[in-house]
């Protein structure tokens, strides 16, 4: 980790001096974890209009025309200015392609001051059910995946998103209580409180099955 550490930390004195390499190096670090926060927040509707790809080539751009922004925020974490770029495209991407039809199935979360798509439930479900385990393969799948996104649309968005940037873009509380402009016990109790919820549902889907124990592909944190 000390070594990841020094490694971005020169690529951003590099990026500082206007080597055009270090945006690049910087850019292909973060991609996967990049492509994930896109994946959880891109609308179902566009498969096969648009792609998580697409849209990570077009956040690059941006940040390329943009770079002198970060130079601004000299407290922020580069992922996170990075990851913010990535959300205004997905707002552009969104706003493009549904228009008006966005504001009403579509709902939003303020991340650093704009408003931006939250993670989907649907995507949400298919991920966890698909880390549940059951002889009754499909059916219960889908009993589980109907029930999980039932309780994803029940929360909150910002409780979905904080459970969306914990479970699966990993990243930090410090780091979520900053995005979503939380104390960061909050964050983390918010946390804590949709595990809680889910673990419930995969409990009473397990109890579905027949199977035990229930499946438990949760940590909570801090």
């Amino acid at each position: 980790m000390d070594a990841e550490r020094e490694t971005i930390d020169e690529l951003l004195r590099k990026l500082r001096a206007g080597d055009p390499n270090a945006l690049a190096e910087l850019f292909t670090h973060y991609r996967e974890q990049l492509r994930c926060m896109i994946d959880l927040r891109l609308d179902p509707r566009l498969n096969g209009r648009i792609s998580g790809s697409d849209i990570l080539q077009e956040t690059y751009i941006d940040a390329l025309k943009r770079v002198e922004h970060f130079f601004d925020k000299p407290d922020m974490p580069f992922y996170l200015w990075l990851r913010l770029v990535a959300a205004q495209r997905l707002v552009d991407v969104h706003r493009h392609h549904l228009g008006a039809e966005m504001r009403d199935v579509q709902r939003e979360v303020t991340l650093e001051g704009y408003n931006v798509p939250s993670a989907s439930s649907f995507t949400i479900a298919a991920r966890l059910a698909g880390n549940v385990e059951s002889p009754s393969q499909a059916a219960i799948r889908h009993e589980t995946l109907v029930l999980l996104e039932q309780a994803l649309n029940a929360m909150e968005p910002v409780d979905r998103e904080v459970l969306a940037m914990r479970h699966f873009e990993e990243l930090s509380n410090d780091e979520v209580a900053r995005v979503l402009g939380l104390k960061k016990a909050a964050a983390s109790n918010r946390y804590i409180r949709a595990l809680q919820r889910l673990k419930e549902i995969l409990s009473k889907s397990a109890g579905i099955s027949g199977d035990a124990p229930a499946p438990q592909p949760f940590e909570s944190g801090t």
